[in-house]
């Protein structure tokens, strides 16, 4: 969940990490005092439900859909959900949804990320951080090979 709308919405008295703990967590989960928690805790703050709401739908999007289409309307829905919101620290990974939405489908091919690449990426960095420069690209290039192939 966004915890900064929940920075917002709270606060910061006796019930922040309650709130913290029980918003966290799917609402499936967690014992029976942590429920009647948070239905207390939604009961006060509606705005903490709403937003509560908004993230455990994308979490279900990614987690229970399959089918590249239908991902596509049900992220559709939440985006149009969103903006009727106005919950202003959403605004943020809405705009990254509406603007690298092809992208994010394409999970839902293989359902496989690109985090093998980016790791790599970050260890050439590093390495290349490590050599302070590189001036010699072939060598640069043999070294690479040499360790990490």
């Amino acid at each position: 969940m966004c915890l900064f709308a929940l920075k917002t919405a709270i606060p910061r008295d006796n019930s922040w990490p309650e709130a913290v703990t029980c918003c966290s967590n799917q609402p499936t989960n967690g014992p029976p005092s942590q429920k009647a928690r948070a239905k207390i805790l939604f009961a006060q703050y509606p705005d903490i439900r709403k937003a509560f709401n908004l993230t455990h739908k994308l979490r279900l999007i990614f987690s229970l859909a399959k089918d590249k289409a239908l991902v596509y309307t049900k992220l559709a829905h939440w985006y149009d959900q969103v903006t009727d919101s106005w919950f202003k620290s959403f605004n943020t990974i809405s705009a990254t949804i509406y603007t690298h939405y092809r992208e994010i489908l394409n999970f839902f091919d293989n359902r496989s990320t690109n985090a093998s690449a980016e790791s790599f990426n970050a260890k050439l960095k590093a390495f290349r951080a490590n050599l302070r420069g590189v001036r010699a690209i072939t060598f640069f290039l043999f070294r690479v090979a040499k360790i990490y192939a």
